[in-house]
């Protein structure tokens, strides 16, 4: 996308480029399927997780589920400078004109003014600065912020979306400057719990929860298909205390079942005081359900998108169905960011996805998802018996 047009005046040249930048905007909602499998093509196939698109570095994939509890997590609340920000003079070809001549400062500006989702708010992040691999993983991190993500990751997918709309050669600096997308090093990278959660009622029959992300409401993987519950790893309020309460995937993952899967809200009164996990009622539940080994969290690595850069860590999560249907009896088919996606069992009720190779094949290369909710779906299969019990 460039600012010149040949028919612009001065006057209405910023207009011209902020209807461009959101003609822009709609493509990439309406094609990141396509245009993450062509972002794909840029990367070796021994880069890429299970036969999907998401990119991973060697030692982030364990060769076999690693359980939560040996998941190690340092902190060292760093924020360390980047060569790359969101703030490049490469993204000067992207950047929309306010009336008065100027670009915006950043994606994110551009976004909240020009195409603000449901939910938009630059909160406190749990950075992420290094991983160490292997059979009892440690992932360090830092102090971050949630608009890293929109500035640099929807800032490079966008501008790929221009490029291929473009026509000829794409020129994507700003993806050249950024380089190798799993270099934690290179920018500010801000990672989500992607957890797949599977309900077992049998040794052989499980069924998933699938989530439809609307772009309307999410400023990042609208329009795809992806597992739920989702969320950025990121303290529940900015207030300090927070920082170290809040700090355990569990614990990030218990808050998102709740919200994604109850409707519950993301206010936990956690800006006067921190959150009583222990007197939580539903966090207490789940905790008995591990403990009695009715329920199982294994981590299965980390990966990037390779269109948006994003990072995802991977868990999988399951419950009996009785554990399952005690504490979802009130699931909710719409949420913040989208709605369930299921199947229909012959009398109009929607239910969740059978863990089946036919579901998986069809959902990881035809239908359009996320890279890790894809690679989460082939590894969970790779891996059935062990996280079914069944090895």
């Amino acid at each position: 996308m460039t600012h010149d047009h040949p028919e612009s005046t001065p006057r209405d040249r910023p207009g011209r480029t902020r209807d461009q930048w959101r003609s822009v905007r709609a493509e990439l909602n309406r094609r990141r399927s396509d245009l993450t499998a062509r972002a794909a093509e840029a990367f070796p196939a021994h880069r890429r997780v299970a036969g999907t698109p998401l990119l991973a570095r060697p030692g982030w994939i364990p060769d076999r589920p690693v359980p939560l509890e040996r998941v190690r997590l340092a902190w060292t609340g760093e924020a360390p400078a980047t060569e790359v920000d969101g703030h490049s003079p490469a993204l000067d070809p992207i950047r929309p004109l306010r009336d008065d001549g100027t670009p915006y400062a950043s994606y994110s500006d551009a976004v909240g003014e020009l195409a603000r989702p449901r939910l938009f708010e630059n909160r406190a992040c749990y950075r992420l600065l290094r991983v160490r691999g292997g059979d009892a993983p440690t992932l360090t991190f830092g102090r971050g912020h949630y608009f890293d993500v929109i500035d640099i990751c929807e800032a490079v997918a966008h501008e790929f979306a221009a490029a291929s709309l473009g026509g000829g050669t794409p020129r994507t600096p700003f993806r050249a400057l950024v380089g190798d997308p799993t270099d934690l090093t290179r920018r500010p990278v801000m990672a989500a719990v992607s957890t797949l959660l599977l309900r077992q009622d049998t040794a052989h029959h499980a069924e998933f929860i699938l989530h439809w992300r609307d772009p309307a409401k999410v400023a990042t993987g609208g329009g795809l298909h992806q597992v739920t519950p989702v969320g950025m790893f990121q303290p529940s309020h900015d207030a300090p205390w927070n920082e170290a309460n809040d700090f355990g995937l569990w614990r990030a993952t218990v808050r998102e079942l709740s919200e994604e899967l109850l409707g519950t809200s993301e206010d936990y009164g956690s800006d006067t005081a921190p959150i009583d996990y222990d007197g939580w009622p539903f966090h207490r539940a789940l905790g008995e359900a591990r403990a009695s080994g009715a329920a199982r969290v294994h981590w299965l690595g980390l990966g990037v998108d390779p269109l948006t850069f994003v990072t995802d860590m991977l868990t999988v999560l399951v419950l009996d169905a009785e554990v399952f249907d005690e504490l979802f009896r009130d699931l909710a088919a719409t949420n913040d960011e989208g709605h369930l996606v299921g199947v229909e069992d012959g009398t109009g009720r929607s239910l969740g996805v059978p863990f089946r190779a036919d579901h998986i094949e069809r959902l990881t290369t035809v239908e359009p998802m996320q890279p890790a909710g894809a690679a989460l779906l082939r590894l969970a299969w790779l891996h059935r018996d062990a996280l079914l019990g069944r090895a």
